[in-house]
């Protein structure tokens, strides 16, 4: 049995995700954003271990998460499932970020350096991050005008980067990322055309630990099977650029080996 905390996972992928692990035994905690949505999380699998409440948009939020997941003891593996989607306005969060960079890059950043480092760490991307450009010269999005598809599909992007900077900097760690598909979940809209029943199949495999091919670490997947990522998330000299920005807007630093 393996014990494993899903940030973002009050509904949607990270729900599914908890509900197959919880169901083939593994010992699962929840993270919702408020309150209302923690109630609603537990009403929807009473089975989770635990359910961890904090808004990830705020770097104090995330901070704060982190902690409370400490506080539970170490885990064997992390998803790192929170994000918003594809379709989201211009929005700048309490600490003049914007909010689609805070979520879901920055929010991943700092939980993979304050969370007690696990056995495993998975990262959801997107297909969407194939065609994007790191853009790290302007990751605020202060030169360019607001656009929330490359918004998104770059936020991605630096997703995939971040667990490959893992991989390479924490060796003892398997760190991977994949992507879900296109699916009909409130983030993808109800016109998504890829298979629900297969989107949270991957991150569930990685993180449990249960079959050794998922023994692998740097590796994308999709639908459980290996995919090459965008080459910029491969590109170290990128990686280490990520990380620097990510540590300096925070001020949280990414521990060694």
């Amino acid at each position: 049995m393996s014990r494993i905390f899903i940030s973002g996972s009050s509904a949607g992928l990270g729900l599914m995700a908890a509900e197959l692990l919880v169901e083939k035994g593994h010992e699962v905690v929840l993270h919702a954003r408020n309150s209302d949505r923690a109630k609603n999380a537990r009403k929807a699998l009473p089975e989770a271990d635990a359910i961890v409440t904090g808004d990830v948009a705020t770097i104090a939020g995330a901070q704060d998460i982190a902690a409370q997941v400490n506080a539970l003891g170490k885990f064997d593996a992390i998803i790192h499932n929170a994000a918003v989607g594809y379709r989201e306005a211009h929005r700048v969060t309490a600490d003049g970020l914007p909010h689609v960079f805070a979520i879901n890059t920055l929010s991943a950043y700092i939980l993979t350096a304050l969370i007690e480092c696990p056995k495993r760490l998975v990262y959801l991307s997107s297909a969407m991050h194939h065609h994007a450009d790191a853009n790290l010269d302007d990751i605020l999005w202060k030169k360019r005008r607001w656009n929330g598809s490359e918004a998104y599909a770059e936020s991605k992007l630096h997703v995939a980067m971040l667990a490959f900077a893992v991989a390479r900097r924490w060796p003892d760690v398997f760190s991977n990322s994949l992507e879900p598909g296109w699916v009909p979940t409130k983030m993808g809209g109800p016109s998504a055309p890829d298979d629900m029943e297969q989107s949270h199949l991957t991150q569930a495999w990685l993180a449990a630990g249960d079959d050794p091919k998922a023994d692998v670490t740097g590796k994308y997947f999709y639908h459980m099977e290996r995919r090459e990522p965008n080459p910029q998330a491969l590109d170290p000299n990128l990686q280490d650029r990520l990380i620097e920005i990510c540590a300096g807007i925070s001020g949280v630093a990414l521990p060694k080996a």
